[in-house]
């Protein structure tokens, strides 16, 4: 329902790197960017960010494409979803449509959700600050807190009226369906019919994914009454798995990438107020113990964790808890315990930033300093509990999974202890031997688990994940020198594989200038995939594989609204000359000119212009090139066609990974789009060659079973054959493999 044009500015528009980093840390490597890839369970980065050409890949998955295709994948979005969320980014405009009943209930139940979501969360937000009970209950309750509008704004703050089913009636009214409403846990069935609200009487703090949109919502009460829970959370659904979600990762997610830290607090206010304090890089378990779905989440943004609780026992019990599964998967653990009277909330509220700021800074720890001076507390004397406090330590620290983290701890611990380094290491070693063997018990119950499923019919989610395996156990090789994993079948014939090099061509380069090709009109400029194009309507020949023959169909039709586009580009050509002419100038230093009589002044001024007119018109004829060689390739990589786009992802991810720095410094690297006016007909006489190989081996089966009086006419036929061959020979030289 998108039109072109608006897609294409969608797609020129959307910055890969952009859209990846709101999901995962990236850092720079050459020309390409990487980090933990977010559709597994990732502890080294296998994840690659090309920005020149626009695409993403895992190399240890498999997984990634466009930016339209990862956010297809990492939303779980429908195709004209991710480019409205990616217009929504880049504050594009699309003019959309009222859906019709059947378009309606042809969404998806989680496209469903997520509307009714954000409808709930605007209708709790109007709630506050546009009724008047909103405004003398909720946000009085909010400004107690000492949460300002911006704040306010920011998190989506609201309230939800005390009424019995004032909220389903607006939803139901609005359109909702009731069991959807029932679904997200919004709304409670009713014994007597229709239902009634969950949430009612509460202020709200909606609770956001990672991409900022509303998967459920968290209310507080603000009665006494002690029959009556404090705070009320969504219950799961398909959207919302409080194992996987942080609260404030939206929020913070930024200014954890630029600090290269996070804090994590327990509860929403502690949050919000940290937040509006300055310190923006907070979140929280969203009401839950901290899982490794909270862990993973937080790995991509960042390995430093500071785990700031209150001072007070249950919060020292929850900050070891916590600790343990962090050290666990490898991030690198501090704690910060607060006076016993306070949590954050109420710290940040009553001391400055600079005061809060000094508080850390002196009172942060890593945990084998805490956790000793807590084990040890009350076990100084009695030998038997130091050396359970001891053991306690040393089991933490095993497991470790990187052994140079663990040979650093054994050493602090020795000094803390007063014990033997060895001794101690001996230990560690002992521990993570267990360690290892409970893990691989484990992978081996849940394999046999899942084979048993399978003999007894019953279904197996195939997406349920192995428990993690050690550091130790991983490979250490650098993803870039991975193979690459593709979607083509193996044991495909010659033909088949000489029609994907025809198509990689296609993918890659289509667009790109070739040649010159004589009309009737005159001589006219051909580009990649209008030669090939003609070349087979010449030979009569057609792919072969579907797939292939289906997307040089969509290529093909791309080939007018390139000519378009390529038209405004060239119009808008010199006034980009002109502005690189500029930029160009204002770089120059004039000190010298000032210098200058006037006939030397007006000669330099002369050359300057005309250099910087030269580097302008090279920059323009680059950028040009450019667009011809990504079009296609930026093109197929999102079109609403899922066979097209991941074959056309898959390809265009065959060479990410650039070479070492070493070899591109000392290497002069030769790119396929440099050498296309040999490369194009290369291929096309390869395919030409294996079809005729085919053919002449079908030929010769047939000669084997032919009788007497068909054999001088297949003979015949297997000599013109030959000769054809030997005719292709001249042009593809020795790489024409004489048939057997």
């Amino acid at each position: 329902m998108i039109d072109h044009s608006t897609v294409q500015q969608i797609l020129d528009t959307a910055d890969i790197v952009d859209v990846v980093s709101d999901f995962v840390s990236l850092k720079k490597r050459g020309s390409n960017w990487i980090g933990l890839c977010p559709f597994h369970n990732d502890r080294r980065p296998s994840f690659y960010v090309s920005r020149a050409k626009g695409i993403c890949k895992c190399f240890a998955c498999g997984e990634g494409g466009s930016a339209v295709n990862f956010i297809m994948k990492h939303e779980q979005l429908s195709y004209p979803e991710a480019l409205r969320y990616l217009a929504r980014k880049y504050h594009i405009e699309i003019q959309e449509k009222e859906l019709t009943d059947e378009e309606k209930q042809a969404q998806t139940e989680r496209e469903a959700m997520l509307m009714l979501n954000e409808w709930a969360c605007d209708y709790f937000e109007k709630q506050l600050h546009e009724t008047q009970m909103g405004q003398d209950i909720g946000l009085a309750y909010f400004r107690e807190r000492g949460f300002n509008d911006a704040t306010i704004k920011e998190f989506r703050l609201g309230y939800s009226s005390e009424g019995y089913d004032d909220f389903y009636k607006a939803a139901t009214k609005q359109g909702f369906n009731p069991q959807l409403l029932f679904d997200l846990g919004l709304c409670i069935p009713s014994d007597h019919g229709g239902g009634h609200d969950r949430f009612r009487g509460r202020v709200m703090f909606p609770i956001m994914n990672i991409a900022g949109k509303v998967i459920g919502f968290g209310g507080r009460t603000l009665k006494k009454d002690k029959n009556i829970a404090k705070y009320v959370n969504s219950p799961e659904s398909v959207i919302y798995k409080k194992g996987d979600i942080i609260y404030g990762l939206y929020q913070a997610k930024r200014e954890i990438n630029k600090l290269d830290k996070c804090f994590i607090v327990e509860g929403y206010a502690d949050v919000i107020s940290m937040h509006q304090a300055g310190f923006k890089n907070v979140i929280a378990s969203s009401g839950t113990a901290l899982t490794l779905g909270h862990i993973y989440a937080i790995r991509r943004f960042t390995s430093n964790v500071t785990e700031m609780f209150d001072g007070d026992a249950a919060g020292v019990k929850a900050a070891l808890r916590g600790v343990d599964m962090l050290l666990k998967e490898g991030l690198n653990i501090k704690v910060l315990p607060l006076p016993p009277e306070d949590d954050p909330d109420s710290f940040v509220r009553s001391h400055s930033f600079t005061e809060v700021e000094e508080y850390i800074k002196q009172n942060e720890t890593d945990f084998i300093n805490f956790k000793t001076s807590i084990v040890l507390k009350d076990a100084q004397n009695d030998p038997i509990k130091r050396t359970a406090a001891i053991t306690d330590v040393v089991k933490s620290i095993a497991i470790i999974p990187d052994e140079i983290a663990r040979m650093v701890y054994a050493k602090e611990c020795s000094g803390l202890f007063g014990m033997d380094e060895q001794t101690i290491l001996r230990q560690i070693k002992h521990y993570r031997g267990k360690y290892i063997e409970q893990w691989e018990k484990e992978r081996q119950q849940q394999k046999a688990r899942e084979q048993r499923m399978r003999e007894s019919g019953q279904p197996v989610d195939e997406q349920a994940p192995l428990p993690p395996p050690p550091l130790d156990y991983l490979q250490t090789e650098d993803p870039a020198t991975e193979t690459v994993t593709t979607h083509t079948p193996r044991g495909l014939s010659s033909v088949t594989v000489q029609e994907r090099e025809v198509i990689k061509l296609i993918i890659n380069y289509g667009m790109c200038f070739l040649c010159e090709t004589v009309y009737d009109d005159g001589n006219r400029p051909t580009t990649v995939l209008e030669y090939i194009n003609n070349e087979l309507l010449l030979d009569q020949m057609e792919f072969s594989d579907p797939l292939y023959a289906h997307t040089f169909k969509k290529a093909l039709q791309y080939i007018e609204p390139f000519y378009r586009d390529l038209e405004t580009f060239n119009t808008n050509a010199e006034k980009r000359i002109e502005e690189y002419t500029k930029q160009e100038l204002e770089k120059e230093d004039d000190e010298e000119l000032e210098a200058m009589d006037s006939a030397g002044l007006i000669n330099a001024q002369e050359r300057k212009l005309k250099s910087a007119k030269a580097t302008a018109n090279l920059k323009v004829k680059n950028e040009l090139q450019d667009f011809r060689c990504s079009y296609l390739q930026r093109a197929l990589c999102s079109i609403d066609d899922a066979q097209v786009r991941q074959l056309s992802c898959d390809i265009a991810t065959e060479s990410l990974p650039q070479l070492s720095k070493i070899h591109t410094q000392f290497a002069v690297i030769v790119e396929d789009r440099d050498r296309l006016l040999n490369l194009v007909p290369d291929r096309l006489y390869n395919w030409k060659n294996a079809l005729l190989s085919q053919r002449i081996d079908d030929l010769k089966a047939r000669i084997a079973t032919a009788s007497p009086d068909q054999l001088p006419q297949l003979m015949e036929q297997l000599q013109e054959l030959y000769k054809i061959r030997h005719q292709l020979a001249s042009y593809i030289g020795d790489r024409v493999v004489n048939p057997k």
